[in-house]
């Protein structure tokens, strides 16, 4: 194709000063223009003003990040959170009807880390908040006061499922990954599989496969709990993920522009 795929990547709410911004991490567009070769659009968190459809009608894909804040837990039921955490609310309007609305319409999802959450949240999932404090699993947030660096190095290794979409790109029975998250799967979303677990069991990725009854048509949509994005090219492993999706929405937009030249 001639053009490169435009790939919606989600904003936060962030105040600065006496002003509100949409911000989006560099390292997450960076991923987006290197690995997945393909042109990242910021994605504002306008919900009020931005209709889903109209957003899927321009994009290709859609990236959702990783962010300092956690989904409301109004949204899967959940208790409240302790005081003091970091919340989004108008992400939260934005985001989660726009991953039901990308998987229906067939639109390539990927979900990192808030992103995953978002999308096991989207479907009917729900979340630990704090899965340090839960007795079961281990503790999965970076080591404090260290350099980003050592922060964002492989953590643990995570155990990749048979005949998923992680095993189809390519990915080892094993990999290792970052682990920078507080918050966890603590019931997977009907209908959502499994991609891989870490050595306490917890969900490290989900996918939507192949027949599932909220997807119109087969389509790539992938969350992971870790940070693939980081260093990205760096890491075969996080490298083949960026680039599956990428193709995806290279996919999607080399059919979109058949179907726009057919009825031009």
């Amino acid at each position: 194709m001639s053009r490169l795929p435009l790939i919606g990547v989600t904003a936060c709410t962030q105040q600065i000063g006496s002003h509100a911004y949409h911000v989006s991490g560099d390292k997450y567009v960076r991923a987006v223009a290197v690995a997945a070769k393909g042109l990242p659009l910021i994605l504002p968190s306008l919900a009020e003003l931005l209709d889903p459809a109209d957003i899927l009608s321009v994009v290709d894909g859609l990236l959702f990040t990783g962010s300092p804040s956690n989904v409301e837990p109004l949204h899967y039921s959940g208790p409240a959170s302790a005081p003091g955490t970091a919340h989004d609310p108008e992400r939260d309007r934005t985001t989660l009807p726009l991953i039901r609305a990308a998987v229906a319409a067939g639109v390539p999802v990927l979900g990192i880390c808030r992103g995953f959450q978002e999308m096991n949240v989207a479907f009917g999932g729900s979340l630990h908040q704090k899965v340090h404090e839960t007795g079961t699993f281990m503790d999965h947030r970076e080591p404090e006061n260290e350099p980003v660096e050592i922060q964002y190095a492989p953590s643990h290794p995570v155990q990749v499922a048979p005949g998923g979409l992680l095993a189809g790109i390519g990915l080892a029975r094993e990999i290792r990954v970052n682990s920078i998250h507080s918050q966890g799967i603590q019931r997977l979303a009907p209908g959502l599989r499994v991609e891989a677990t870490a050595p306490d069991g917890l969900i490290e990725a989900l996918s939507v496969p192949p027949g599932a009854a909220f997807a119109s048509v087969d389509v790539f949509a992938l969350g992971v709990q870790w940070h693939p994005e980081w260093q990205v090219t760096q890491n075969p492993d996080y490298l083949s993920i960026l680039q599956a999706f990428g193709d995806a929405c290279r996919k999607r937009a080399t059919q979109r522009d058949a179907q726009a030249s057919k009825s031009a």
